[in-house]
């Protein structure tokens, strides 16, 4: 495979990467979507359109931009021209509902938004209360629901050249809301220079891809981890992203075969539903060299399973919005040690310590501090939270309780947050889940805390069996009772066909101790 460079040369974002990629290779393919090629000198070309009609409409250095659309042509478009254009993109995942929509948005300041089918009229509606945002333009696919409103494709067919503007390393690029699992996401402020040194440090082991690559994402653009260990770096070295709007487990694995796929880049949902499935054929999967999950903890059951049928065996990674998001991956040991995160990718400096401060030795709990040019700048409008998320001396608190042997693998436990205290012990959820996960029979797991007269807390499990396996509670119970101390075995354990996730599939928590807080 040919070398790439991974330096991050100051001034040069993804924006600059593409247009050195159309121009050095303008007719080869950068993006793949519904039978439909873009190539890199159509999408630079496109890319410089859509800064100009912003501009024209404007935008100015700093002002935001929001982009709530699906794994489209156009939300990349508008992503790349917003950046461009150095405005600051806040991509918003489709699925949000309506009210969630109307925080950021109003919480962003954002002057515009450019919006998909699935919230074209709902974002609409919401400009009659939002003063700050003045414009909305349509994306593909939602051109007949708003008839009066602007079309992205005709902006970009009738624009100019965009003006040149200052962009600054260190200026904002992207305004990234955390997912939310509990309270009102906060916006993440990511620099230039934050997002390019994650796409180059994300590039670093078996995570190596080039131009020759065919990249699979299906995942949904606007997190952070599609958006830049994703989309930024297969554009960065100038390799093909194939985009699929919707995952399904058997189209996917045609779609996989059809263009070639040599890298997929998923999350535990998209790796579980295929094994769950049946859909998967080792010989749908002979072009793929690398398959890599994050996002959220992988089950090591369903690693094992996919590697059993088509051979490759899934990297795993760890990050958080904040990061930009990619922190540590397995890519950086020899062999990946499946349970585990790996090692801190390049110029991260990773710590663990415990509640006083101090660092831990291997084998015990503590919570990851992290630092790099990778971590964010603070939160928007929140200096409060921004003080509280850094210490003394810079590392950020990511609030994820880990532990490391003594060859620095780091296995992640749980959320500080999530903490259980049962008799005054600590229970990390994590630590309960590997259990549960560990019986054949379990595709997945979580764990929560319920209120108990005597014990202050009592540790509570909800258990996803695999398609065709009948679970044994007693045995849970009994694996439980081996491999933890008492205090931290569930005293109950519940049958569910699913849990909670948020569109990446993360665990939420909140909605297993209360239900009627909704999907």
């Amino acid at each position: 495979m040919a070398a790439v460079t991974r330096t991050v040369n100051g001034g040069s974002d993804v924006t600059d990467r593409l247009r050195g990629q159309g121009s050095a290779r303008p007719d080869h393919p950068a993006l793949v979507a519904d039978g439909r090629t873009v190539t890199y000198g159509e999408l630079d070309a496109r890319v410089d359109a859509g800064a100009a009609a912003l501009q024209e409409r404007g935008i100015a250095p700093g002002d935001r931009v929001a982009v709530i659309d699906g794994t489209t042509p156009s939300f990349v478009e508008a992503v790349l021209a917003i950046q461009r254009a150095g405005a600051v993109a806040v991509p918003l995942l489709p699925m949000l509902a309506p009210d969630e929509i109307a925080h950021v948005l109003e919480h962003s300041g954002s002057r515009c938004a450019i919006v998909g089918l699935d919230r074209a009229v709902a974002v609409d509606d919401l400009t009659a209360s939002l003063p700050d945002l003045t414009d909305v333009v349509v994306a593909a696919g939602a051109n007949h629901l708003l008839p009066d409103r602007d079309r992205w494709d005709d902006l970009v067919a009738s624009a100019g050249s965009p003006t040149p503007v200052d962009r600054p390393d260190d200026g904002l690029a992207a305004l990234v809301y955390t997912s939310g699992t509990t309270g009102r996401p906060r916006g993440a402020k990511l620099t230039r220079a934050n997002l390019t040194a994650n796409q180059d440090q994300s590039l670093a082991g078996r995570f190596e891809i080039d131009g020759d690559d065919v990249v699979l994402l299906t995942l949904p653009l606007a997190h952070i981890y599609a958006l830049n260990v994703g989309l930024g770096a297969t554009l960065s070295v100038g390799a093909t992203a194939v985009l699929v709007g919707r995952f399904d487990a058997s189209d996917t694995v045609g779609t996989i075969a059809s263009n070639g796929v040599t890298v997929i880049l998923g999350a535990p949902t998209m790796y579980q539903a295929w094994v769950d499935s049946g859909a998967l054929d080792a010989a749908q999967f002979t072009s793929v060299r690398l398959a890599v999950s994050g996002a959220a903890p992988l089950p090591v059951s369903t690693i094992e399973r996919f590697r059993e049928v088509t051979g490759v065996t899934i990297e795993e990674g760890y990050g958080l919005t904040e990061a930009s998001p990619s922190l540590t991956s397995t890519a950086m040991v020899p062999a990946p040690v499946p349970g585990s995160v790996g090692l801190p990718l390049p110029d991260v400096e990773l710590r663990l310590v415990d509640d006083d401060g101090q660092i831990v030795v291997a084998g015990d709990l503590g919570e990851v501090q992290v630092r790099g040019p990778n971590v964010f700048a603070g939160y928007w409008n929140d200096p409060q939270a921004t003080q509280a998320a850094f210490t003394d001396d810079g590392f950020l608190r990511t609030g994820d309780i880990g532990v490391r042997d003594r060859g620095g693998l780091l296995r992640l436990v749980g959320r500080k947050d999530d903490l259980i205290i049962v008799h005054g012990f600590n229970v990390y959820p994590g630590e309960v889940e590997r259990v549960l996960r560990a019986d054949p029979a379990v595709a997945e797991a979580g764990v929560v805390g319920a209120p108990h007269p005597l014990t202050g807390e009592t540790v509570v499990a909800y258990v996803v069996p695999w398609v065709d396996h009948e679970v044994d509670v007693e045995r849970l119970h009994a694996s439980c009772g081996a491999h933890l101390a008492r205090y931290k075995c569930p005293k109950r354990i519940d049958l569910v066909s699913e849990l909670p996730t948020t569109a990446t599939g993360k665990l939420r928590r909140t909605a297993l101790r209360d239900p009627s807080s909704g999907p």
